[in-house]
């Protein structure tokens, strides 16, 4: 057996143990510190929305070698064309040999101008596309449409499976969680919002619920019967089914995680731009919050509303109360040495066997009786 998986079944068997549940102010204060640092990308940064959401013209100039110098030229071809209406473009890289230049809506006119300037430049080949404004509000309120009717769908089949409001409301903040973070990373890098990070966004959803629902399922596990129990906590429970999980949830994540970032290394590294990146962004930072929320956030939460019950905390009070006399009883009472217990011989056992006697005196005894005869 290998180290990982000797570890794991250390873990299992709570031979080893990481105190999750007992330690969750410092989880609580972890997530409260980037969730502050999320919610000021917000404010200070806000979203670089894509041209999907906020409409314009699309330019795409097909160029020799897609590189800095070629981003400039671009630019400063717009500029050149005279065209206020434009705005200041967004002007970045789209593979290896082609430049994306988003606009403000223009006119057919405009867009034309624009678009001679660019093959005065140097573009060897350019396409417009013209997006309204109102596509991009349909893309963003059927999102949240969905992130809506999503919430819904996960507090009723929480409370349905596990007979539990309090897992419902932990899984929906640790929900929140994921969504704040990633939403902040996005601020802060300056990535643009696209209908892919939405899609992004919702996937985020369904991968961290069922991360904690598996952990969930094994606290429901542990915990059944637990009143009933003089040895240990429900809180101590709920934390052996977060230790028994824990090999688990970091398999999963480190599988799904790695082609998430050979999506992202090919989306921003290859292709420079594109709804590959904005997508595997998402699912980057989503995936990774999620592991870390049904760890350390959703657990211990969930745990933290059941102890507030009458009855878990009286039972809470007598385990420890239990315990503590115990250890005072072994302090003051010296352990009583192991005796030896009696072992009784059956009767098959208490007869007496029969012996053999070895070759050299079976073969001295006959050669005496021949000498007698």
């Amino acid at each position: 057996m290998g180290r990982v998986s000797r570890f794991g079944q250390h873990l299992y068997e709570g031979r080893v143990s990481f105190d999750f549940v007992g330690r969750r102010k410092l989880w609580y204060a972890i997530s409260a510190a980037i969730i502050v640092v999320a919610a000021l990308g917000f404010v200070v940064r806000g979203f670089n929305m894509g041209i999907e959401f906020t409409g314009g013209v699309e330019f795409t100039a097909k160029v020799a070698t897609a590189d800095d110098a070629a981003i400039d030229t671009m630019t400063q071809a717009v500029e050149d064309a005279d065209v206020p209406a434009a705005g200041d473009p967004v002007v970045n890289t789209s593979g290896s040999d082609s430049i994306r230049i988003h606009t403000k809506s223009l006119t057919q006119d405009q867009a034309s101008t624009i678009e001679k300037s660019l093959t005065d430049a140097g573009a060897q080949e350019v396409s417009q596309n013209l997006i309204g404004p109102s596509w991009g509000q349909q893309v963003a309120t059927k999102a949240l449409t969905g992130l809506l009717v999503f919430v819904v769908i996960v507090v009723l089949f929480i409370w349905a499976y596990f007979r539990e409001w309090r897992m419902s409301a932990a899984a929906i903040i640790a929900l929140a969680h994921d969504l704040v973070i990633t939403a902040g990373v996005y601020a802060w890098s300056g990535f643009e919002v696209t209908p892919a990070t939405v899609t992004g966004l919702l996937t985020i959803l369904g991968y961290s619920l069922y991360d904690t629902v598996v952990v969930f399922d094994k606290v429901r596990e542990n915990t059944k019967g637990v009143l009933r129990s003089t040895t240990r906590t429900y809180a101590e429970q709920a934390n052996l089914a977060v230790n028994q999980t824990l090999v688990r949830s970091i398999n999963t994540s480190i599988t799904a995680l790695l082609p998430v970032v050979a999506l992202l290394v090919v989306g921003a590294g290859v292709l420079g731009t594109g709804p590959l990146k904005d997508l595997a962004l998402a699912l980057f930072v989503g995936m990774a919050a999620g592991t870390y929320s049904s760890i350390c956030i959703a657990t211990p939460l969930a745990s933290q509303l059941r102890e507030r019950d009458r009855e878990v905390a009286a039972h809470t009070k007598r385990v420890l109360a239990r315990r503590a006399k115990g250890e005072a009883r072994g302090d003051d009472e010296p352990k009583a040495a192991a005796t030896e217990r009696p072992v009784k011989v059956s009767g098959s056992a208490g007869r007496q066997q029969p012996t053999k006697s070895s070759r050299s005196s079976r073969t001295k005894g006959a050669a005496n009786r021949r000498e007698k005869r």
